[in-house]
């Protein structure tokens, strides 16, 4: 389930976009809420798929369809607020953010995908506190292309709060879930990694390793959704993407997704062959995945050992100066024994003058 609320002014309130908040939530989060006034108690529902009787415990709507043909499901929107409120109900198509987030086209924005297969009513009244299943359906064109194609259903509503500058703005407050329609036909799963860069931070500890810093884009080239995922190596170190903690990258068809791995322990060595394994995976309707036939991307980086240069530079100064004092010591003691050699020369040729004047 996803919630969005827009904000417009005066001059457009008949436009309902410009999303400006967006939060992803499993469909058991805690409904969203809004209100005309702080003093009145807010509007909270939620929206979520349904069988006839209520709410069936999933969290998104997917099914696989042939082209020409129909299905029908259904969704329940629940209010939980105190008071009876009417839910303006629409459809429109999908996509994920950058971040990795499930989203779809606000309302000023035509779709032209699987958001126009989706029929529904245009409103529902909901009792306080009562949940209302609502059916829907979904019509495949003849001429759909095969493979993964995404939508949203939302239900919102409208409601009129004070700027700072006193004026009155409409604000709509949008709650859905992700619809996704595979169209049958030839499933041609693919995917490229591009714009590989990387950059290496030194560490100026010689003793210490430094970081290198990879960035790509992965692009589904294929007619299916893509989770993206695999390892970056650089200089003998690896390290996974996404990294633990981080948000699954789902892509569908013709998405492009920047990336970014950070391996850590990367000595300097002039040039550190830096390469990207990019292990995709199609996920099915069913819920099973399949991996593919990784994709690789190479590029060498620049990581000149500086630290590790001074430090050699440094010992070796220290041992020319050892070895030139070394040799100026052995130079002054070579000169010494040579004036001690002359000294005693000189002295036995005086002792020897000395003898022959005395005979």
């Amino acid at each position: 389930m996803f919630h969005l609320t827009s904000r417009i002014g005066r001059a457009g309130r008949a436009i309902l976009g410009g999303v400006l908040a967006v939060a992803f939530t499993s469909a058991a989060a805690i409904p969203a809420s809004a209100a005309d006034d702080a003093d009145e108690p807010a509007i909270r529902w939620s929206v979520t798929p349904a069988d006839e009787s209520g709410p069936d415990g999933r969290t998104a709507v997917e099914h696989d369809i042939d082209p020409g043909e129909s299905v029908s499901d259904y969704f329940a929107v629940r209010n939980v607020s105190e008071a009876d409120v009417t839910f303006r109900l629409a459809a429109a198509d999908g996509f994920y953010t950058r971040t990795g987030r499930f989203d779809m086209l606000p309302a000023d924005q035509e779709s032209v995908d699987s958001g126009t297969w989706i029929s529904l009513p245009d409103e529902v009244a909901v009792p306080a506190g009562e949940t209302v299943v609502i059916p829907f359906e979904i019509d495949v064109p003849d001429t759909a292309e095969p493979g993964d194609h995404a939508a949203g259903i939302t239900a919102s509503i409208l409601s009129v709060q004070s700027g700072e500058d006193g004026a009155s703005v409409g604000v709509e407050s949008r709650v859905g879930f992700r619809v996704l329609t595979r169209v049958t036909g030839e499933i041609t799963p693919a995917a490229a990694v591009e714009s590989l860069a990387a950059t290496y931070a030194l560490s100026w500890n010689p003793f210490r390793p430094g970081e290198m810093t990879v960035t790509f884009e992965v692009v589904n080239e294929g007619n299916t959704r893509l989770i993206a995922e695999g390892v970056t190596l650089a200089g003998g170190q690896q390290a996974v993407f996404p990294a633990e903690g981080d948000i699954r990258q789902e892509l569908l068809p013709g998405d492009t997704r920047t990336m970014t791995a950070v391996v850590d322990g990367v000595w300097p060595f002039f040039l550190v062959p830096t390469k990207v394994v990019l292990s995709p995976v199609v996920v099915t309707m069913d819920g099973e995945t399949t991996a593919m036939t990784p994709v690789e991307a190479e590029v060498l980086v620049w990581a000149v050992p500086w630290p590790q240069l001074l430090l050699l530079a440094g010992i070796a100064l220290i041992i020319g100066a050892l070895v030139w004092g070394r040799r100026r010591s052995k130079a002054k003691l070579a000169t010494a024994l040579e004036q001690a050699r002359e000294e005693g020369r000189r002295a036995a040729a005086i002792s020897t003058d000395s003898e022959t004047d005395a005979s």
